[in-house]
């Protein structure tokens, strides 16, 4: 197997985890894309450069991420390159909920293997997928970074993901706080147990989210109350509880965005006025961004 010539460009979506009640199976990719750049250099060098989200203070050698996967990928084909130059275009915020470790990792692994020659014959998608979720820990945000919309993943003797409908009138609005939440942080506040009440009342609810985001959206504020992860996080950002109790209290579907703190808000459309009024309703010194449901996952330009 040979490397291609020139360089490479894949694009990869933002995605929510969660959703609610979905705990560490549910995610959603959303039309908020980083963009990586790859090239396979002689000389035995490593450059790495990042403008956008992460821009000074994500580290510039062989411990970033995007290289760390894709040293993982070409590990698995068997060909590792000479000299190696990254560049990172990044628009998904990180530590804030949104996916960005998860589209590192998919974005790394698919940007490795579109550089060798064949590299897809070695590498498939599902061994490609079971990579990405081992790196990630869980499936449930590089499911839907890799195949993009609605997915239900899990870990069952190797790790799974299905793709389902997502109807065409769900939209979201996300509000984006100025600092972030580590997720080893996040998932520490979690309690070991939970009431059987508490989890028999979750599994219903993230079953009729399955049903409200395929055709039935008109349910997703009753489908997206969650008993299992969100209010033991209150203590880590209570801004972001606070928003969701202020959404949810006047019928809107709002949740923490995987482990948070960004706030995700259900809509009818991107250009509605739906989305326009809740817009509006962005606290002080944080992003809003109103965004489709990205339907493509990973590509290749």
């Amino acid at each position: 197997m040979t490397f291609v010539e020139g360089p490479v460009t894949v694009t990869v979506p933002a995605t929510s985890a969660n959703l609610g009640p979905g705990y560490d199976s549910l995610g959603l990719a959303l039309d908020l894309r980083d963009e990586l750049t790859g090239e396979v250099v002689p000389g035995g060098t490593l450059e790495v450069t990042v403008e956008g989200a992460g821009e000074g203070t994500v580290p510039l050698d062989e411990s970033h991420l995007v290289v760390r996967s894709m040293r993982a990928a070409f590990e698995i084909i068997g060909k590792q390159p000479a000299g190696l130059r990254l560049h990172c275009r990044n628009r998904i915020p990180h530590a804030r909920g949104l996916g960005s470790s998860s589209a590192a990792i998919i974005g790394g692994l698919v940007l490795a293997r579109a550089l060798v020659a064949g590299g897809e014959l070695i590498l498939d998608d599902d061994t490609l997928f079971q990579k990405a979720a081992e790196i990630e820990g869980h499936p449930d945000n590089v499911a839907p970074a890799f195949h993009g919309g609605f997915t239900i993943a899990g870990d069952d003797d190797g790790f799974f993901a299905v793709r389902t409908a997502v109807d065409p009138r769900v939209s979201v609005v996300v509000f984006v706080p100025a600092t972030g939440v580590e997720t080893k942080a996040a998932r520490g506040l979690l309690p070991d147990t939970v009431p059987h009440s508490d989890a028999a009342a979750d599994a219903g609810r993230t079953a009729l989210l399955v049903a409200a985001l395929s055709d039935a959206p008109e349910h997703l504020h009753r489908a997206t109350r969650d008993f299992l992860h969100q209010e033991y996080r209150r203590p880590a950002m209570p801004e972001s509880l606070a928003l969701v109790d202020e959404l949810r209290a006047d019928g809107v579907a709002a949740i923490v965005s995987g482990a948070g703190p960004t706030v995700l808000a259900f809509s009818s459309g991107v250009e509605s006025a739906e989305t326009t009024k809740l817009a509006a309703r962005c606290p002080e010194g944080w992003a809003c961004h109103a965004l489709s449901v990205d339907m493509d996952g990973v590509r290749i330009l």
